[in-house]
């Protein structure tokens, strides 16, 4: 287990150089610069704030300083954001986005394991209709839907939680932004679920534990540990997904978390800000998929790492 870890962390070096390089060129084709929106500026002030930012450099200098950088973990200043580095803006707001994921994430997991594995256990009968029903409802309605709907049920109409707001990470500030995140993986989660523990229950091992007589209860836990198999697969992008912020969950209920450096970046082309949140996001997916590939191996003896 060790040495598969070390030569996926080892792999994991090349994969963000490639994804880094490939972004670092690819913002800069795109249109317009990070001081287009700056109006009336006098050209020798442009020119002042180009070498100050290094953009006077050629285009293989500038990524070779920023390869440098980064080697140090300095990403560089924010050419949006005057007087922060990306770091220093990551280190606010991404704490806040991984609290948020994080609950959301454990949330989906606990309900969506156990309505699919109620929906499973009464296959074809009324509440395992009523269950994927909810879940098809659930993964089709998307979050900038999901969030007002629940601000005007539980925030306006019942006045029992926040509309909005951070408040310092106060549970109450919490609870709609979480549910709104949570709601959608919870779905995904009880489909997979419901439809691998159905066929799982019809596995030959299974079948074999019935007619020694074991418990149903203890046959079900045994069918379950196999069927969580697609489950874990889909956990590795959906926590990455989670954990690095929600631009529209986080714009709806006015969180302060990294979801809105992505769009920011981009529109305003802060070349350095964009570099953070693909490193960000590739780190992320990077992790959570080492950890899918080690929880696998614990779930079924089947799969082998070494």
């Amino acid at each position: 287990m060790m040495s598969f870890t070390l030569r996926r962390l080892l792999t994991a070096l090349p994969t963000i150089f490639v994804v880094v390089t490939v972004s670092f060129f690819l913002i800069r084709v795109a249109p317009g610069g990070p001081f287009d929106g700056e109006s009336h500026i006098d050209a020798r002030i442009l020119e002042n704030l180009k070498r100050i930012y290094q953009l006077d450099q050629p285009l293989w200098m500038q990524y070779w300083l920023f390869l440098k950088n980064l080697a140090h973990g300095d990403m560089g200043p924010s050419f949006f954001f005057k007087d922060f580095t990306v770091a220093q803006l990551f280190a606010v707001s991404l704490p806040v986005s991984m609290e948020n994921g994080a609950a959301a994430l454990v949330l989906a997991l606990v309900f969506g394991i156990a309505l699919g594995t109620v929906a499973a256990l009464r296959q074809n009968h009324g509440l395992d209709h009523a269950v994927m029903g909810v879940a098809t409802v659930g993964v089709t309605i998307p979050n900038f839907v999901v969030g007002p709907l629940l601000t005007l049920v539980f925030a306006l109409g019942l006045s029992w939680l926040p509309a909005g707001g951070w408040n310092n990470g106060a549970l109450p500030n919490r609870i709609l932004p979480v549910v709104t995140l949570a709601l959608p993986q919870m779905a995904v989660i009880a489909r997979l679920t419901r439809a691998s523990l159905i066929e799982a229950l019809r596995a030959n091992h299974i079948r074999t534990l019935r007619a020694l007589g074991l418990p149903g209860r203890i046959v079900t836990l045994h069918a379950l540990r196999g069927a969580l198999l697609p489950v874990v697969s889909y956990l590795g992008p959906a926590a990455a997904n989670l954990m690095t912020g929600s631009v529209v969950v986080e714009r709806i209920f006015g969180i302060p978390g990294v979801g809105r450096y992505f769009v920011e970046g981009a529109l305003s082309r802060d070349y350095t800000l964009v570099m953070g949140t693909v490193i960000l996001i590739s780190v992320f997916v990077i992790f959570f998929n080492l950890i899918v590939d080690i929880v696998y191996s614990l779930l079924d003896p089947r799969v082998r790492v070494e």
